[in-house]
């Protein structure tokens, strides 16, 4: 993968990037915010490492102005942060995934692998729609009548998922298994998460909230009326 790492300390950073390069990733290292949004604007990155806490611009900032322009890039963020407060925020506003310092290089593998794997295995090729909902899946692209909304990946494949099967019935712990990898550190609590955000952002723009949840059950696209 290229992958672009935004880290300030040159004591995480060089470990980091010898790490990455031994398991043959193309790193870019960036060590302020304004660096790392213009080379993730104007280079192709395939996954951003993004400290919280950058000089000039902060990651959080980064992955804000990147999810507004419409930019799909995967992103993980790498913090010292670790309320759950941080976690949600960070996830809400376009994070991918999220890492806390300290961490493994074992750990850290095992996310990318699991990002890389969403990447190389999307869903193809085909335009769903709901309503005035419409979804290319091979642009990345989602609309309401013409006005789009920009969704992060894992949204994206959210949304994807329930307009692939409407009607169907699925629990957090099969969006789980079918959309996030069993090697990463994440739980039903990462589904909420991205799901809430999803439905937040399609309420917004749709004025209605397409996918209905029955309780003790799971969620499920809504019929069209």
């Amino acid at each position: 993968m290229r992958i672009l790492l935004a880290e300030d300390d040159s004591r995480l950073a060089d470990p980091l990037v010898a790490f990455l390069e031994h398991e043959r990733h193309a790193v870019t290292w960036v060590s302020d915010g304004q660096a790392a949004l213009d080379t993730l604007l104007e280079c192709e990155v395939d996954l951003a490492l993004l400290d919280w806490m950058l000089p000039g611009l902060d990651g959080l900032s980064i992955v804000r102005q990147l999810r507004r322009q419409g930019r799909h890039t995967l992103v993980l963020m790498i913090t010292a942060r670790d309320g759950l407060d941080d976690l949600v925020q960070g996830l809400q506003d376009g994070a991918d995934d999220y890492l806390v310092k300290p961490f493994r290089m074992v750990e850290l593998a095992a996310r990318i692998r699991s990002l890389e794997r969403r990447r190389d295995r999307p869903f193809r090729g085909r335009i769903f729609n709901w309503k005035e909902l419409n979804l290319d899946s091979e642009e990345g692209r989602v609309h309401w009548d013409g006005q789009p909304i920009q969704l992060t990946a894992r949204e994206l494949r959210l949304l994807e998922w329930f307009l692939r099967h409407p009607g169907r019935l699925v629990s957090r712990a099969q969006l789980l298994d079918q959309l996030w990898s069993m090697d990463a550190d994440s739980g039903e609590d990462t589904v909420k998460t991205h799901l809430n955000n999803l439905r937040r952002k399609l309420r917004a723009t749709c004025g209605e909230d397409p996918i209905e949840t029955l309780h003790g059950l799971g969620y499920r696209m809504r019929e069209e009326q």
